[in-house]
């Protein structure tokens, strides 16, 4: 705790070539991810390259901004005052690719630019409360949630690592089910031909989708190049000093990115292409339409986000040793709301806070919440430098492959070091709530497709494991232990503070 001798670490102030070179670190981290919602939105409302490339700047300038507000704080409303990343959340994707291809172009760009003003008020309303859940996050709630982010994190790193999601193993085989579909046709013609006069045509049968390995998934040489990034974090970490060890990450990137380029893996074209200034302006697309159904599908999202958003307060409580107060959860999780208000009046979508930058705090012991306004920062030079944010750009996902291995099985290993703390021998139902809320967050990992055959305005809720796993293990506790799970000491005793390095 802060006294007035001492400095909590969370509020530590670094040098400056410290906090940059850090900054820079949590930037390459979640920079991938970052860019990839303006990307996949953008396309599926048929946006010119000129006005992607807008969306992408938007993006980088907000995702600064709102840090700024988040680890910085901006009054007592806003701010949960911890080294948080805000970024673009991928539970809204679902719903705004949706409203897209329903309505494309600018018309669709500004009705999806309404629906997030309107959310993002209202998540700011709701965020009161949300923050008032605190007292049912006791430690087995607590570790299981942030034990599942981990889990679910892993997916991205080895899709970093393998050259993209599990989809894209294999490919169509274009010309075998070309030659499939002719034949099927020709033997259908000659089945009709040979048919008695008025019998109906046979179908056309066909077998199995033709597919054929994708020569860049999982390709040998890039998972060499993931292999020695991880190798190159993991000697710094065991032999590094100081400040060499707590850039790991970055320092083992850079040495990816360097190995990259001399195999020839990596470019700067489009580097030497993009523009040196772009300033983003607000309602760049024209004033936005607000439909009530798309308000309220994504005032679902942001409640989604925002029980997400309190694991992962949660987990960096206890990650840095800070207790996170109700006061302080409520004034993050406004931030989201006011977040998401950002980004829709300046051409962009709702916030978060990334998961992946929790898993980094905890590979670096670096605690300082500066360390992200400093990142905050270079999000908004980048924003406004697209020639930088080009450069950062390049960096291969599969460079970034090696280090996200380590940085999302920290935040797993956070989840079960704080469920070491709970008492299974004494309450064994506490295994029951481990077991089915693990299981039932790990469902959309296994099963991505598992709601298909459901309403599709569930999917948003459905095809979160984080979500999943956070309303199985709250139910659960309240129904096993009653109300001896529901005291706000116990809870916060999964954020107490303690020194994890």
């Amino acid at each position: 705790m802060t006294t007035a001798s001492t400095v909590h670490p969370v509020d530590e102030k670094l040098p400056a070539g410290r906090l940059a070179a850090l900054g820079l670190q949590h930037v390459l981290v979640m920079y991938a991810g970052a860019i990839a919602v303006p990307l996949i939105v953008g396309r599926a409302l048929k946006l010119s390259p000129e006005q992607v490339a807008l969306l992408i700047s938007a993006d980088l300038f907000c995702c600064g901004l709102v840090t700024l507000i988040q680890s910085l704080g901006f009054t007592r409303w806003f701010g949960i005052k911890l080294p948080v990343m805000m970024g673009v959340t991928f539970a809204a994707v679902g719903p705004m690719v949706a409203m897209a291809n329903a309505m494309p172009g600018p018309d669709g760009a500004r009705a999806i630019f309404g629906a997030i003003i309107g959310a993002g008020v209202i998540a700011m309303l709701l965020a009161p409360v949300m923050g008032r859940l605190l007292r049912y996050f006791p430690p087995v709630v607590t570790g299981t949630i942030i034990a599942v982010i981990g889990i679910s994190l892993m997916r991205v790193g080895v899709g970093w690592a393998l050259g993209g999601p599990a989809n894209l193993a294999q490919n169509v085989d274009v010309p075998k089910l070309v030659a499939m579909v002719d034949g099927a046709k020709a033997t259908a013609e000659a089945a009709a031909a040979s048919a008695a006069p008025g019998a109906s045509a046979p179908a056309l049968k066909l077998g199995p989708v033709p597919m054929v390995n994708n020569p860049g998934y999982g390709a040998l040489d890039n998972l060499a190049i993931a292999g020695f990034v991880l190798a190159v974090v993991l000697l710094l970490v065991k032999y590094g000093r100081g400040f060499v060890a707590n850039i790991a990450v970055l320092l083992g990137i850079v040495a990816g990115s360097v190995l990259a380029v001399a195999l020839g893996k990596m470019n700067f074209d489009k580097v030497a292409k993009a523009a040196w200034v772009d300033v983003v302006t607000p309602f760049a697309f024209g004033m936005p339409s607000f439909d009530p159904l798309m308000i309220g599908t994504m005032t679902l999202v942001m409640i989604v986000v925002m029980i997400e958003s309190t694991g992962m307060f949660l987990a960096l409580s206890d990650i840095t040793g800070k207790r996170v107060s109700q006061a302080e959860l409520t004034a993050g999780l406004r931030t989201d709301g006011l977040g998401t208000l950002i980004g829709g009046l300046f051409n962009t979508f709702p916030y978060t806070s990334f998961s992946q930058n929790v898993g980094l705090v905890g590979v670096t012991g670096v605690r300082s919440r500066y360390v992200c306004v400093a990142a905050g920062v270079i999000m908004i030079v980048l924003g406004l430098l697209p020639k930088m944010a080009a450069l950062v750009e390049s960096v291969p996902q599969f460079v970034l492959g090696g280090a996200g291995l380590v940085m999302f099985g920290m935040v797993a290993a956070t989840g079960i070091r704080i469920l070491g703390r709970v008492d299974f021998a004494g309450n064994r139902h506490n295994l029951y709530i481990v077991a089915i809320s693990v299981g039932m967050g790990l469902v959309p990992l296994v099963a991505p497709r598992w709601t298909q055959q459901m309403p599709h305005q569930l999917h948003p809720l459905l095809e979160s494991g984080i979500l999943l796993a956070a309303l199985t293990a709250v139910l659960l506790n309240l129904f096993f232990n009653g109300s001896r799970g529901a005291d706000t000491a116990a809870s916060v005793e999964a954020s107490k503070s303690f020194d994890a390095h």
